[in-house]
């Protein structure tokens, strides 16, 4: 099993390494080096005020309160305009239920 440790280890540039890529560097960019470095260092510069204006818009969405619930219906305010809760009324079936035979008498 390959431990996190291990896995960083390989992932991460040495010592050797960075001076290879700092050679590597100046041989390409040669006198405009400090242009580049400082070209590279606005633009990660940009880029970290981007990430934490993301950041802060999340976090007030997170903190954001509810939006507030929809406005409730309007009663009638006079008494005469108020009318008494009615209860439903029962009518009766038009035809009589039919009988069945109790469940004993009924052919299996």
């Amino acid at each position: 099993m390959i431990s996190v440790l291990t896995v960083a280890q390989f992932s991460l540039p040495g010592g050797t390494e960075m001076l290879i890529v700092l050679i590597v560097a100046l041989l390409l960019f040669g006198n405009r080096l400090p242009q580049v470095a400082r070209s590279l260092g606005k633009s990660l510069n940009e880029f970290r005020k981007g990430m934490q204006g993301l950041e802060q818009e999340l976090r007030s969405a997170i903190n954001e309160t509810p939006p507030p619930s929809p406005p409730r219906t309007q009663r009638p305010e006079n008494e005469e305009d108020r009318q008494p809760p009615v209860a439903p009324k029962f009518i009766p079936p038009a035809t009589p239920p039919e009988e069945t035979p109790p469940p004993s008498e009924v052919a299996g």
